[in-house]
This record gives structure tokens, sequence and C-alpha cells, in this order.
């Protein structure tokens, strides 16, 4: 049996000329240590860390996403892409640490 980890993403508005800022909030479940996925990413991808940092994030928000609803019109062309990408990423940072 699969055991996700669970994770709180908050994002909030900065620098808005309302008096409070929008936020967003909400929790996310993944079978990757998503800290773990970001200092590989900071160590192995060639990336500045708040740009591996961003990506990695992303990248385990869409990824299980897309997987999960991989027979959606939305997601069709563009798996392949991103399976292609994955790869190849995951291929660079090996080779890299």
């Amino acid at each position: 049996m699969r055991k996700d980890r669970r994770y709180r993403i908050t994002i909030e508005e900065l620098g808005s000329d309302k008096a409070v800022g929008q936020t967003l909030e909400f929790e996310h479940a993944d079978r990757e240590d998503l800290f773990n996925v970001v200092e590989k990413l900071k160590k192995g991808s060639g990336l500045e860390a708040p740009i591996a940092i961003k990506m990695a994030v992303a990248l385990r928000l869409m990824g299980p996403t897309m997987m999960e609803n991989r027979k959606h019109p939305l997601f069709a062309d563009f798996m392949p892409h991103f399976k292609a990408f994955m790869l190849k990423l995951k291929s660079t940072v090996k080779g890299n640490l």
C-alpha cells in the first residue's frame, strides 16, 4: 500500500494595492518527498537555487495531476512531451550528483 506524503501549499500575493493581498491555500498528497526533490534539483540541475525550487514544486504539482487525469483531452497532446522532458531531467540530475 502506497503512503503519500501530505503538504500544505500557500501562495500569498505580495505588493498588492489592496490592504490584504489574496491568498491561495490547498493540500497536496504526493508519493515523493518534495523536499528531497527540491534538493536534488538544486544540486544536479544546473539551475540557480530559486529557479530549481520553483521548478521542483511545479513539477510535483503538475505531474501527479496529469497522471490522475491522463485521459482528459487537455493533457493528451502534452503528455508525450512531458514524459520526454522528465526522462531528460532525471538523467541530467542523476548524472550531475
